[in-house]
């Protein structure tokens, strides 16, 4: 079997940040940023369940209204994360429809959103039947870092500057379970959702002798039961799980250099953004963005083992390559390092 995620950069490196990142073999998919999505079908829209928005930049954050569209009338828990201000943002962009017939509805969706600050996060819900008027209990929860954590994954945040508070995160993935097809089919097993309650238990770290459960293939109704430990040994190899980051607006400062450093250290893919030649730094320390060569020193030094560019300033339209040399050149270590780093 393959990679357990299959990310994807949803527009083109001059247009909206969203990276979308569906799971194979799960109606599932998270998103990262919430720029323009007009290019995902509305069957990807709807495997979304967890969102990681950056800052609510217009850039950012203006698919959101095409989302909530289609989410409506769905039996739904949005999970979405943001920086400080997020949530007051998110109730501006609420409040801008009129909600009177929600509450005729059959269906429950509800948007959970978290506002993260340094050290705490603030948790609210929005069910749709009210309005998405907030729920009056409004939590308070420490923040370290952690901003989701499943048995088989993480996602981590931190604070970057962009001369307002933004967010950088890393998802990582415990361990990658890999599903021998010839061996499946030497047991006479046929694939289906015992496979992933079969992978829930080893992320669990479920007891080694739990029975499990699997249809029987020659009786229909009745089920075979293996213990965990002889069926892992059997159809499992267990390698070493996938990872990601994904870093779009911060200005190229040392502080902020050392924090994507760290959160970025080893992933298999890196996506960050390189939004002017390092020509044009004095624009981009301005503007405070990163440049197409601290992009590439960022994943030469975090070890990465790809990446990928976006959110290129328009000013390069035709000349989109110089930005991939630039940073190309710079992660094979043909340049000094920049004085930030």
């Amino acid at each position: 079997m393959g990679p357990s995620f299959l990310p994807r950069l949803v527009n083109s490196p001059f247009d909206d940040p969203a990276l979308f990142v569906p799971f194979r073999y799960q109606n599932r998919a998270m998103l990262f940023d919430l720029g323009d999505i007009a290019s995902l079908s509305s069957r990807d829209i709807l495997k979304i369940t967890h969102i990681f928005i950056t800052h609510t930049h217009m850039d950012h954050f203006v698919g959101f209204d095409r989302l909530l569209r289609i989410f409506l009338g769905r039996d739904k828990d949005l999970f979405l994360w943001g920086p400080q201000g997020f949530l007051a943002n998110l109730e501006g962009k609420l409040a801008g429809y009129c909600w009177n017939l929600v509450e005729k509805y059959q269906n429950r969706f509800i948007l959970q959103a978290i506002e993260l600050h340094p050290n705490r996060a603030i948790v609210k819900s929005y069910p749709c039947h009210n309005g998405f008027t907030a729920n009056a209990s409004i939590r308070e929860i420490p923040f370290d870092g952690t901003v989701l954590g499943e048995p088989g994954l993480t996602v981590s945040a931190v604070h970057l500057d962009h001369g307002i508070p933004v967010l950088g995160f890393a998802l990582h993935e415990r361990f990658h379970i890999n599903i021998m097809k010839g061996q499946l089919e030497s047991l006479e097993l046929k694939p289906g959702p015992w496979l992933n309650r079969f992978k829930a238990m080893l992320y669990s770290g479920a007891d080694p002798q739990t029975p499990v459960e699997i249809p029987s293939p020659d009786h229909p109704g009745s089920e075979l039961r293996f213990p965990l430990v002889e069926l892992q040994s059997a159809i499992a190899r267990i390698t070493p799980g996938q990872s990601l980051a994904y870093v779009a607006d911060a200005a190229g400062t040392g502080e902020n250099l050392k924090k994507i450093r760290d959160l970025s250290a080893d992933v298999d893919h890196l996506f960050i953004e390189a939004a002017f030649s390092h020509a044009d730094r004095d624009i981009a320390e301005r503007k405070r963005h990163l440049t197409a060569r601290q992009a590439g020193e960022i994943a030469r030094s975090c070890r990465v083992r790809q990446y990928h560019l976006f959110h290129h300033s328009p000013r390069y339209a035709d000349c989109p390559e110089m930005l991939e040399a630039e940073a190309e050149k710079a992660f094979k270590g043909h340049t000094t390092p920049t004085d930030e780093n």
